[in-house]
């Protein structure tokens, strides 16, 4: 067997080799002889099977294995020759050519190998930076919000009319050209005025009336309302007010503090408030990467690191982008694309750029990850799953599931390594103010 390697560059490598009959040949008597001492074939006995009847009734079975033997060996001699191991391959090799006649097979592997990325020193990726500070004002207004939260609805004090913030108890009646619609009537129903739990107009009618009123509130359905059958109409709505209840304020106190702080051996206003006030701190923090340095950081790793990439990774990508395209377009502009490969091609090239920079950037954090010991476990991508649907009022495990199904869970999973790689190495960057 003849065999001819090409080292493309740090990412891409070529095998080329020329198959001779003969070896296919070789490598099919020794597996027929094989296989006589296991095939069951009906009038011989088992281990008794001559080689003739096994290359009869195992023909097309036999050839597909030889070939795929001398295939292995084809991938195994180019490897050791180029030295690259195992372990440094990415994918699958793919087979570009494959040209096979009655003396030969004539065969091209493509292979990828995983970049070799070297970083030097990166403490000066991105400037040092000042931690967001947080005022004595935006404590007092979260733990005034935190009050609020608190505090519970009380029957008016003196009677006087609805203002926005309060909440009613009302009757409603809903009707489309005097006809009743369903869904539009209600007993004793609660309502806070400013919630926007009804639709635009409804509430803002509410505001000004007096307990025991009765009006026709007249609305406009939105043209984007759930029920088609309801939107862009023109409704009434006859409403009787039952009774008005007010927000009855929580004092900002120890009391407070104590309820919210439950189960913490410090339960002081002074406590709560500085826990607050490092709890706006983290937010200002994290809106701070998300918004913006987490990008430019990683921004500034991929211009800074250049490094040969796998072709198939990058032509993945772009398929990936080329898919999303196609979904945006009509069946006549697809169809267009079948059939004009030039045109095809054109479209293809305009997404490498980006492709190329998304693969480049995966290969960093990946770097970076071994670089910073960092590592994300199948149990922290299971409760950052669950934990989010039970914020959603999903059934975790149903979410769960259906990522895995889907085969999302490794996006997820890279998903939270380059959080935690770009959020370790900003945090050395930030300064205390």
């Amino acid at each position: 067997m003849e065999i001819k390697t090409n080292k493309i560059d740090g990412a891409n490598a070529e095998i080329h080799a020329v198959i001779p009959r003969e070896e296919i040949d070789a490598n099919l008597e020794k597996m027929a002889k094989s296989l006589t001492k296991t095939a069951s074939v009906q009038g011989f006995r088992k281990g008794k099977v001559p080689v003739s009847i096994i290359k009869k009734q195992y023909w097309a079975k036999l050839v597909e294995d030889a070939e795929a033997e001398s295939l292995r060996n084809v991938l195994s001699d180019g490897l050791k020759e180029l030295n690259i191991s195992n372990e440094e391959l990415i994918g699958e090799p793919n087979i570009s050519q494959f040209d096979k006649n009655d003396e030969k097979i004539e065969v091209t592997v493509k292979v990828a190998m995983k970049p070799k990325i070297e970083f030097g020193k990166y403490d000066d990726i991105i400037d040092s930076f000042n931690k967001p500070t947080v005022n004595d004002k935006d404590v007092d207004a979260r733990i005034a919000t935190l009050a609020d939260s608190q505090s519970v609805f009380v029957d008016l004090k003196r009677k006087r009319m609805a203002r926005k913030d309060d909440n009613v108890i009302i009757d409603f009646e809903g009707s489309i050209d005097g006809k009743l619609f369903d869904g539009g009537t209600a007993e004793k129903f609660e309502l806070v005025l400013g919630s926007n739990q009804f639709i635009p107009g409804f509430e803002d009618q509410v505001i000004g009336m007096k307990i025991k009123e009765e009006k026709i509130i007249k609305v406009i359905f939105p043209e984007n309302y759930s029920g088609k059958e309801l939107s862009g109409k023109d409704a009434e709505f006859k409403v009787n007010l039952h009774n008005i209840q007010e927000k009855e304020k929580t004092p900002i106190d120890d009391e407070l503090a104590k309820k919210i702080l439950t189960g913490q051996e410090d339960t002081s206003l002074e406590s709560l408030k500085a826990q607050v006030k490092t709890q706006l701190e983290n937010e200002a923090v994290s809106k701070l990467y998300n918004d913006k340095l987490k990008s430019t950081l990683l921004e500034n790793f991929v211009n800074k690191c250049k490094f040969d990439l796998p072709e198939f990774v990058v032509d993945q990508e772009i398929d990936i982008s080329l898919n999303k395209q196609a979904s945006t377009m009509s069946e006549d502009e697809v169809k267009e694309l079948r059939e004009n490969k030039d045109k095809l091609e054109k479209l293809r090239e305009t997404f490498r750029e980006d492709a190329q920079k998304s693969v480049r950037a995966t290969f960093i954090i990946d770097a970076l990850a071994s670089a910073e010991n960092i590592k994300v476990e199948e149990n922290e991508v299971m409760q950052t799953i669950y934990y989010e649907a039970m914020q959603t009022g999903q059934d975790p495990k149903v979410a769960y599931d259906k990522y895995k199904e889907a085969g999302y869970l490794p996006a997820i999973q890279m998903s939270m390594v380059e959080d935690k790689v770009l959020t370790q190495i900003l945090n050395s960057r930030m300064k205390e103010v």
